[in-house]
């Protein structure tokens, strides 16, 4: 069945060019303008996922997350200003599932929905696949990664990434000790064969990295090594 995709922005441009490219991507569209507008329409009758800008007039994206997050729990990725990390952090802590920096490329986007809306399937219950075993979780050290749930813990602590983050980490941790170069992580994120260059993977390994170490201020459990790659251990 063809997903339905809103959109939300103050952003007349955006609307209309993410939408139009999504619909050639097979996507059907619906449109807002602003926060107060779509709240109704995103509660009762819920797309398969939501995009929503953060910074809009009347009600900004993260109080429209907020309200939505009471009545559904529809996915969102989040559209933030460059660099705006106390929007993305806030966004992730209410219940977003990733966000992109404007300006964006439309086919990373796409592949963000994709990888989202794969994510959503697996763990949607459905007569197909209520009978097969539940993907375990995976634990390494003080490390436990449960993909069905996208939830992550360090020793105990919870450390909320997107999915982008997610993937990087769990192809990390699937096999402690062994480098990965970035061109394997960015295959592992990017799995629509959509091109990055080696500074954004850098970049979300910094995220990550930092994110633990809100949980744990010694975590140095993600090593560089330059020229390589980077590898998981375990100790």
């Amino acid at each position: 069945m063809t997903a339905t995709i809103a959109l939300v922005d103050d952003d007349r441009n955006i609307l209309t060019s993410v939408s139009i490219a999504l619909q050639a991507d097979g996507f059907a569209t619906r449109v807002y303008s602003d926060g107060e507008a779509a709240l109704k329409a995103l509660v009762d009758n819920p797309p398969d996922l939501a995009v929503l800008d953060i910074k809009m007039p009347k009600m900004d994206g993260l109080e429209l997350l907020r309200r939505l997050r009471e009545k559904s729990q529809v996915p969102v990725i989040f559209l933030t200003s460059k660099d705006d990390e106390l929007d993305e952090a806030l966004g992730l802590a209410m219940g977003a599932d990733d966000y992109i920096a404007k300006p964006f490329s439309q086919r990373l986007l796409i592949a963000r929905i994709r990888a989202i809306l794969r994510r959503a399937e697996a763990v949607s219950p459905t007569a197909e696949n209520e009978a097969e075993a539940p993907q375990p979780v995976l634990e390494r050290g003080r490390l436990a990664m449960d993909p069905a749930r996208h939830r992550v813990t360090w020793a105990g602590g919870l450390v909320t990434l997107t999915v982008t983050e997610f993937l990087i980490l769990e192809t990390l941790a699937q096999r402690p000790g062994i480098v990965k170069t970035r061109n394997q992580l960015m295959d592992a994120a990017y799995q629509d064969d959509i091109y990055v260059d080696d500074r954004t993977i850098d970049s979300h390994i910094k995220r990550i990295r930092r994110k633990f170490r809100q949980v744990d201020k010694e975590f140095d459990a993600i090593e560089t090594l330059y020229g390589a790659g980077y590898r998981f251990s375990e100790e």
